[in-house]
């Protein structure tokens, strides 16, 4: 069963590879990311909160509605207006929570961070002396290599020069081949005093790397469980807001329960009735017989009885140009139908 351990996945057989190390270096910048992301998303949702609660108020304490009903149905229209405050109030500190679970996610990222830099400047220096350390053997090894080609060479040249040099040639074969030995020797005694630094260079980083592995996989955990439960705990916080609003819509169910046709009924004539006794009918008055009829101190009530006709004019012999009712009702009538 393959482990899933930081401190066995994250390793590079190429000496100076750092690809695992900065592997989870990656992972821990990208879940502080998300952490981040997740701390913006919960303030831009206060804001939205804040504002959907802020509306809320303004549109209870500033539209009216239904402000003219009377007895029940005005009591529930009331406390409809209520709870509607109460919903905008309780979005607002919905809001200020949500600030502050963004707080805390911003105080639980710095404080990572905080801890993740130490361990992070360690590394990098191991890496920086391991680095270093590891020129400086490659440079020795250079250096021993070529030294051990001189002493080689000048070990050639005494041998092939052995019986045609000169005494002094040979003296100073001799010297060269000397010299060639010491330097050799100094450049492996560097050589290897450079491997043994460096090997000790490389436990030091690897048992490092190891407890950096193992912290940062602690690190990385407590991340997932912190984020993990403040997502849980932002989703109670939304469920709670809808019962709490719920809990209010309630309240003005119940009140409209309680609301009675009857008696709102009852109640607006009680108060605003304005007589029982209707009004007496319009009726019609001759004009002629008030003229014709008029009765010296009093006003005449109106004639209640049968409509009276009109009074037909005499014609007489002196007025020929006087014509009576009768004709000239006729004369009109011809006229209208010509």
């Amino acid at each position: 069963m393959k482990s899933s351990k930081f401190r066995e996945n994250f390793w590079c057989p190429h000496f100076l590879s750092t690809i695992g190390y900065e592997s989870i270096i990656q992972h821990l910048n990208e879940g502080r990311k998300n952490c981040k992301e997740f701390e913006d998303f919960l303030k831009e949702r206060a804001v939205i909160e804040e504002k959907y609660g802020k509306d809320l108020l303004n549109l209870c304490r500033k539209k009216p509605c239904g402000q003219s009903e009377n007895n029940t149905m005005k009591k529930a229209l009331d406390v409809f207006k209520q709870q509607i405050d109460n919903v905008g109030q309780s979005h607002l500190q919905l809001a200020q929570t949500l600030r502050e679970e963004a707080r805390k996610m911003e105080e639980f990222r710095e404080k990572q961070k905080i801890q993740r830099k130490k361990i992070e400047v360690l590394m990098d220096n191991m890496h920086k002396q391991k680095q270093i350390q590891y020129k400086k053997t490659m440079d020795a090894k250079k250096t021993y290599e070529q030294k051990c080609k001189d002493k080689d060479e000048a070990e050639q040249a005494v041998h092939r020069n052995a019986n045609i040099a000169t005494p002094k040639q040979q003296e100073k074969l001799f010297v060269k081949l000397a010299t060639s030995k010491t330097a050799a020797e100094d450049s492996d005694k560097t050589y290897l005093l450079n491997i043994n630094l460096l090997e000790k260079i490389r436990e030091d980083w690897q048992s490092e790397h190891i407890k950096a592995c193992e912290f940062f996989e602690i690190q990385e955990c407590e991340r997932i469980n912190y984020f993990r439960n403040a997502l849980w705990v932002h989703m109670n916080q939304l469920s709670q807001q809808c019962v709490i609003s719920d809990e209010m819509f309630e309240e003005v169910r119940k009140n409209l329960e309680m609301c009675s046709i009857e008696k709102d009924i009852e109640y607006f004539v009680t108060h605003r009735r304005t007589g029982q006794v209707p009004p007496a009918p319009i009726l019609y008055e001759n004009f002629y017989n008030s003229q014709k009829n008029p009765v010296p101190g009093r006003n005449p009530g109106p004639n209640v009885g049968r409509r009276g006709p009109l009074p037909i004019p005499q014609n007489t012999t002196e007025d020929g140009d006087y014509s009576l009712v009768t004709e000239s009702n006729t004369i009109y009538t011809q006229y209208q139908w010509n």
